[in-house]
């Protein structure tokens, strides 16, 4: 049995994973922002912007514990307009939660894991995070930020026995969608509003219709279960899968035309 923290577990991939592993026996604390109560799960609220509220909550599960084994740093959110008018709230917000968010509990938990000399971080990235999506700007400026700490991270605490690993999903069917936030100056401009608006429900679409949270929780069980795990894991549809590979191996104009063309902007 894993000691295991899972971020923004009261919903969609946090939520799938948190109850997978606790159903697998392992002992699941999730942390998110709103009260929550499940039978096999012990919840703690705190958002994962507060580094020092995050701090006493990891301390109170050290306390109860002795150890911490594996963190899945999966809270975020998404704001959906153009980097032109987006406003200072809008992409302060954006990068806080989905970045530094997973900084600061990264930062809290390292202590512990370092002293055991053991431990692994699956912190949730996005196939958003390799490429960048038009409209979501700054969600991709987020994951982006991931990436390039996630492997830095990993350089420099593998030494000590702590694995970091990214998770890439493609879309989903979570109420990621249903949250999201779209930007009300980009929805009124002449000129973005008719594009961002078509380009919307296109993303909306392929999200209501892609891979149920499951399959996200299946992979991460499958990652905390394994000894030597890869430093990126895509999980996503077979053309989501393909972008990624194209952007990989395309000339950058060649493929920003292949992004323009599919989100219709």
């Amino acid at each position: 049995m894993s000691i295991i923290i899972v971020t923004g577990a009261s919903s969609g991939f946090g939520k799938a994973t948190a109850e997978r592993l606790a159903a697998h026996n392992h002992k699941v604390y999730g942390i998110c922002r709103r009260p929550v109560e499940h039978p096999a799960i012990t919840y703690l609220q705190g958002d994962v912007r507060d580094a020092e509220g995050i701090g006493r909550l990891v301390k109170e599960i050290v306390d109860r514990e002795g150890h911490i084994d594996v963190l899945v740093n999966n809270a975020g959110m998404g704001i959906g307009g153009a980097i032109e008018l987006a406003t200072e709230e809008e992409y302060r917000t954006q990068v806080e939660t989905n970045f530094y968010g997973c900084v600061n509990v990264c930062q809290q938990v390292l202590p512990y894991m370092r002293r055991q000399r053991a431990g692994k971080i699956i912190n949730i990235s996005s196939i958003g995070g390799v490429m960048g999506l038009p409209y979501q700007g700054f969600y991709s400026a987020s994951k982006f930020a991931i990436e390039g700490f996630s492997e830095a991270l990993s350089a420099e605490v593998k030494g000590f026995g702590i694995q970091v690993v990214m998770v890439e999903p493609g879309d989903f069917a979570t109420n990621f969608t249903a949250a999201r936030r779209n930007s009300e100056a980009t929805m009124n401009d002449p000129d973005y509003g008719p594009i961002f608006r078509r380009s919307l429900s296109l993303i909306e679409k392929e999200e209501n219709g892609g891979l149920k949270p499951e399959k996200m929780a299946e992979t991460i069980e499958k990652i905390v279960n394994c000894r030597h795990p890869r430093l990126r894991y895509v999980v996503a549809n077979f053309e989501q899968w393909l972008s990624v590979v194209l952007k990989r191996v395309c000339p950058g104009n060649w493929f920003v035309d292949i992004l323009r063309d599919y989100y219709k902007s």
